[in-house]
């Protein structure tokens, strides 16, 4: 499979162009289409939580930290002094740093549930209430972000089953086909979990007609095959 480096470079170089063209068509200002391209990047990273010893779940886990911390700081504000407020910043990064992430470790495999398609829409679900309802940002935005995760941890399952193919040698590993899947069918309960978390997510998370009516410019249906023959005459008189 890829290796950190590799999912992190690849996810960034294709979402950071894709995050741009938002901004360029109009879909996204400035400071959404920074988000989206770190979303994409983000997300190229989430699959491999599950692996003990990767740099993946570390980096994920001191994020999470952080922004319990952050938030720890944003609950305690205006209701303890300063250094209880800069305590109960420092337990909660310490809490989600090691214990949660230990008890995580423990219920995890490598390359199991939370290395599917399945785990990608969990990621995506679960991104656009937080950023919703914690981050106090646009619903078009959090949809965006969310869209933007699972692309880029998409783009994590694809690299890691181009990486179980040698074309030197023509040969296939034994890994191939067991990262690109919809989910891990030894693992029921675990993929009932994750689609209750998508259930939830998609329950707390706001309204997507922002993003639906963005695309209003795209022809009706009556009016798209005589849209696609136009286009085509076009081509062929270029081409001619």
């Amino acid at each position: 499979m890829a290796d950190f480096k590799t999912h992190f470079t690849v996810a960034a170089i294709l979402s950071a162009p894709l995050a741009a063209s938002t901004f360029i068509m109009g879909f996204a200002n400035m400071n959404e289409a920074i988000f989206y391209a770190l979303a994409g990047t983000l997300g190229g990273l989430l699959p491999d939580i599950d692996a003990d010893d990767s740099a993946a779940i570390r980096l994920i886990f001191r994020l999470f930290g952080a922004l319990a911390g952050g938030l720890a700081i944003a609950f305690g504000m205006e209701k303890l002094i300063h250094w209880q407020v800069l305590a109960l910043a420092i337990v909660s990064y310490l809490v989600v740093r090691f214990p949660i992430q230990w008890v995580f470790e423990q219920f995890t495999i490598h390359r199991g549930t939370l290395h599917s398609l399945l785990a990608n829409m969990m990621f995506a679900m679960l991104a656009v209430p937080i950023t919703y309802h914690l981050f106090a940002l646009e619903a078009k935005t959090a949809w965006g972000i969310g869209g933007f995760i699972f692309l880029g941890a998409t783009i994590h399952l694809i690299l890691d089953e181009l990486y179980s193919i040698e074309l030197s040698g023509m040969r296939i590993k034994r890994s191939f086909g067991t990262a690109m899947k919809l989910t891990d069918w030894g693992e029921p309960l675990a993929s009932l979990v994750l689609v209750l978390c998508c259930v939830v997510g998609y329950w707390l998370s706001p309204s997507a007609e922002a993003w639906i009516t963005a695309f209003t410019w795209w022809p009706e249906n009556v009016q798209l095959s005589d849209w696609f023959i136009q286009e085509l005459n076009e081509l062929r008189q270029l081409w001619g």
